[in-house]
């Protein structure tokens, strides 16, 4: 039987697929299942939302604490929740949307992603996924418009 070959990383650890911030992610999401499980559905989940931004770098933080502004503002109906860690919005329990930090994962940008739950089908392909380096009053229009077509 064929296995898969672990390759050495450059400090000569071994990486087996995921790396530790996508692991850290995976254990976030099941401490969350677990959290909701004991709660149950209803429970007030936004408090866990805005610790979160809290803990995070400030230009994260600023970005994400105005996200949470705009969401709340142009979509009331999505409830923020934790998913793997980071700050997203669901209806009816399914994830619309999420904010991913730069910082969390080490990347350039953070990202303001969407689920196919969100109903922003473009014909044959569409962005799911939107690098975010500020929150201009044209960027939270467009993210505004972005979440009332989601939620059509």
């Amino acid at each position: 039987m064929p296995t898969t070959p672990k390759t050495t990383t450059a400090k000569g650890q071994k990486y087996d697929g995921f790396t530790e911030e996508e692991r850290d992610a995976m254990k976030e999401r099941a401490k969350e299942l677990k959290t909701s499980a004991r709660r149950g559905a209803k429970a007030d989940t936004e408090s866990e939302v805005l610790a979160k931004i809290a803990e995070m770098p400030e230009s994260d933080r600023v970005i994400a604490e105005r996200l949470h502004a705009v969401i709340k503002a142009s979509a009331p109906a999505l409830t923020p929740k934790l998913w793997y860690g980071m700050p997203a919005y669901a209806r009816d329990g399914k994830m619309i949307c999420f904010f991913q930090s730069a910082a969390k994962f080490k990347a350039r940008y953070a990202t303001l992603g969407f689920s196919d739950a969100a109903n922003l089908d473009d014909g044959a392909m569409w962005p799911a996924s939107y690098a975010l380096t500020e929150l201009t009053a044209d960027v939270e229009a467009r993210i505004a418009a972005l979440l009332k077509q989601a939620l059509s």
